[in-house]
């Protein structure tokens, strides 16, 4: 009698293989073990303990990277067919895929040790890997994940990394990428302006090392890296950093920086224990923390942001560069602004060289672009912003229901966009790939789908998208539709499903209260909602509150004008208002724009679409004070440096403004009027803006407390959801949370997914699925 072990999950890549091996070994198994498009396959002959032993093992000493989703046994009476006088490791096969595919991984410790040993094959190598770290997602070109399907391909082991690859006691057994100076990819130094050069001017080591000279140097280096090629300068050089602002034309957004080791970061701020963890983590994320007291970097690194966004490094190149840095740098995407990061040498050399000095390039292509993950600790807990390195692909297990859904692709929406292939009770979230307002990013959105689409072999029954006509993902989802069925989802209610979803709530779970706070999503109305209460579930919802509703004067424009969003709350009292704070600067200000025009196109609605937004609503307020008042350089930016004002740990709750709850047509509205009368008094006496922005947090979290309580009069929910970009705010999150969590109600977050749009295309496809098996 024999077993055919099947197993499912993470486990191609990630040495399980070797793991199988050395548990059949000891346990006296004969047979074999291999990949395939499901996962991996083990056919074993032993007694019935030894089988029983060995399976439990291997769950026990599964390997770090790897995730068992499920084991399956199958028993065999007859082993007629059965060869084996030993356990081995045979041949992947090809066939139906269903497998998955690793995220990339920050370097092992073993891996350092040895590029930093001078008698290892791997000293001071760059690309320097094993089967627990190194490149996954950003090189493989196909399933099942073998050297032939990834861009390694063209590099042909040597003798010795054969060895090691073939040796079933070797940490690189299998390894596909693995690779060593004589046989693997090789990096060089050049000059931006491509004049000759001699790298032994800065460095007695090797070229990499002479790009920690250059940047001590004040230098901006391009540096090919993982998944992509990012830009580095000295952060602590002011000199450095305004160059690199002034020629990348990023003149506010915040920049990441990297660091040696934690020591290194320690100097600038204070890590707190979840946050280290975050930070040596195999994801290895760029980690937003409280900025310190200690040590400063240039204040133009993040100007007007109370956090910093601090990582290490992640592949034996970063190690080998900032070696001998001891002080951080800016490590920001290698791209033109708005553009997708670079990923090709040429195109570097071409889009990058008016902004660096120098490029450190290599001969490793990358196949898929991959960001940096941002993430964000909030009420000890771990808040993904941005979900790419060292977390995308990996599947997404879903709430009891889902296991028989149909195959869907989720599209996502426009800004911060992902999509989301759904099948056999998992999501596939693809890596942030941007937004899609940009041509060359749709573009690569595009070739990422259809390489997913590949990769996972994912045939969609049916195709999600957001409501909204306009957005390119939306149009895209409707012409692959055309073979198959389209769903439309309203965005907010992707919001909250998405939220739903990560927090395993089962399929049939009753409608929970979703409060999704966001920039704009089209509403079924026609109009843009962003400050909605709805209740939902995964199918169906209802509006029951939401924020009284202003224009978008001049549409777009708004969003990179606050002051529009300003005037858009003022206008209908415009006059009395005037009349009583003329002598404010605001309304100087405001007395200096074309208001005529902007009220005939409010009243004749020419391009000023109705809001309910509370993002629009922070910019309003933002403006009022002073804060981005004329322009916006980056999406979310006066939200930012508004949190950044209120030092939540003084916040006074007795300090707050005001809000008025209406009713109409069966919808409770939250009216700010009183709240702006309260605001124009306060800086019409002075009032600082830090206290002012303070009262606006305060007040606002207070009116949904209130609206909750309202709700619960006239609504049955136990649940309730909290979602959308707003709630990248920290101190709304964590008070909110805290407050509504007395109501005798659960309170649900994000933490898999980001609570922004990079999060809709998860909600999108459960939603599409739970209709779908309701039919």
């Amino acid at each position: 009698m024999y077993e055919e072990i099947r197993v499912r999950g993470t486990v191609q890549g990630v040495g399980f293989r070797p793991t199988v091996y050395r548990i059949a070994v000891a346990n006296g198994l004969r047979g074999e073990v291999y990949n395939d498009g499901e996962g991996v396959v083990i056919r074993a002959l032993g007694s019935k303990e030894s089988l029983e032993k060995f399976v439990r093992q291997l769950q026990q000493e599964c390997p770090t990277l790897a995730k068992i989703n499920e084991i399956t046994r199958t028993q065999h009476i007859s082993d007629s067919e059965f060869n084996f006088d030993d356990f081995v490791i045979s041949k992947s096969i090809n066939n139906v895929v269903n497998t998955e595919i690793t995220p990339d991984t920050a370097t092992c410790v073993q891996c350092q040790s040895e590029i930093f040993d001078p008698h290892s094959r791997w000293f001071r190598y760059p690309f320097t890997n094993c089967t627990h770290c190194g490149p996954r997602l950003s090189i493989i070109r196909s399933i099942p994940y073998d050297r032939n399907n990834t861009s390694m391909a063209s590099f042909a082991m040597c003798p010795e990394c054969m060895e090691s690859y073939n040796d079933i006691t070797n940490r690189r057994f299998h390894a596909q990428p693995t690779a060593c100076h004589v046989c693997g990819p090789k990096a060089w130094l050049e000059r931006a302006d491509g004049k000759p050069f001699t790298a032994s001017m800065f460095s007695m080591l090797d070229e990499v090392d002479a790009v920690c000279t250059l940047l001590q140097k004040g230098e901006i280096v391009a540096i090919k890296g993982l998944g992509g090629i990012n830009l580095a300068c000295d952060a602590k050089s002011e000199t450095a950093v305004k160059k690199l602002r002034e020629r990348k034309q990023r003149y506010h957004k915040p920049f990441a920086l990297m660091a040696r080791d934690i020591t290194v970061i320690e100097k600038y701020c204070t890590p707190n224990a979840k946050e280290r963890e975050l930070l040596l983590s195999h994801q290895a994320p760029i980690v937003l923390i409280n900025k310190g007291e200690g040590d400063f970097v240039s204040p133009l690194v993040a100007p007007s942001s109370s956090t910093i966004g601090f990582m290490l490094p992640y592949t034996p190149l970063h190690h080998l560069i900032l070696k001998r840095m001891n002080r951080p740098i800016v490590f920001t995407s290698g791209n033109i602004s708005d553009e997708p990061q670079c990923i090709d040498n040429e195109e570097a050399r071409e889009k990058l060289g008016h902004i660096a000095d120098y490029f450190l390039l290599h001969n490793r292509d990358i196949v898929n672009r991959v960001d940096d993950s941002v993430v964000r600790v909030v009420g000890n807990k771990t808040r993904i912003i941005r979900r790419a390195r060292g977390y995308a692909p990996a599947s997404i297990n879903l709430p009891s229901g889902f296991a028989t859904s149909p195959q869907v692709l989720a599209m996502g929406g426009e800004l911060k966009s992902t999509f989301c292939l759904l099948r056999h009770g998992k999501a596939i979230i693809s890596q942030h790939l941007g937004d899609l307002e940009n041509v060359a990013t749709f573009n690569s959105y595009q070739k990422t789908l259809d390489l997913y689409l590949n990769l996972f072999e994912h045939k969609p029954e049916a195709i999600a998208t957001d409501l909204h006509p306009e957005y390119l993902s939306t149009k895209l989802g409707k012409q692959l539709a055309a073979s198959n069925q389209l769903i439309e989802v309203q965005h907010h209610h992707a919001h909250v499903a998405a939220c739903m979803a990560e927090n395993n709530l089962d399929i049939n779970t009753a409608p929970i209260l979703g409060i999704a706070f966001d920039g704009l999503g089209y509403g079924e109305d026609g109009t843009l909602w962003g400050g909605e209460f709805i209740l939902a579930d995964y199918r169906e919802f209802t509006r029951v509150a939401t924020f009284k509703p202003v224009p978008m004067i001049g549409g777009a424009l708004s969003i990179h004008q606050p002051w529009r969003n300003t005037y858009a709350h003022l206008v209908t009292k415009w006059q009395e208002l005037e009349s009583k704070y003329r002598s404010l600067e605001l309304f100087q200000f405001l007395q200096t724009k074309p208001i005529s025009l902007l009220n005939q196109l409010i009243s004749k609605q020419i391009n000023s679409p109705l809001t309910s937004s509370v993002g629009r609503l922070f910019d309003a307020v933002a403006a009022a004070i002073g804060i981005c008042r004329d322009t916006c350089s980056y999406e979310g930016q006066a939200a930012i440096e508004m949190e950044a004002l209120v030092n939540a740990g003084n916040n006074k709750e007795s300090l707050s403004y005001s809000f008025d709850i209406e009713k109409s047509n069966n919808i409770s509205y939250i009216d700010s009027s009183d709240m702006w009368i309260q605001l124009l008094d306060d800086l019409q006496q002075n009032i600082p803006n830090q206290v002012i922005a303070a009262k606006f947090h305060q007040g606002l979290i207070n009116i949904v407390i209130q609206m909750v309580n309202h709700l619960q009069q006239e609504y049955k929910f136990n649940q309730i959801a909290l979602t959308g970009g707003v709630f990248q705010n920290a101190i709304l999150l964590e008070q909110l949370q805290d407050k509504l969590a007395k109501f005798d109600t659960k309170v649900i977050t994000h933490s898999l997914v980001p609570c922004n749009d990079g999060g809709i295309s998860l909600g999108q496809a459960v939603i599409a699925a739970a209709r779908l098996m309701k039919e």
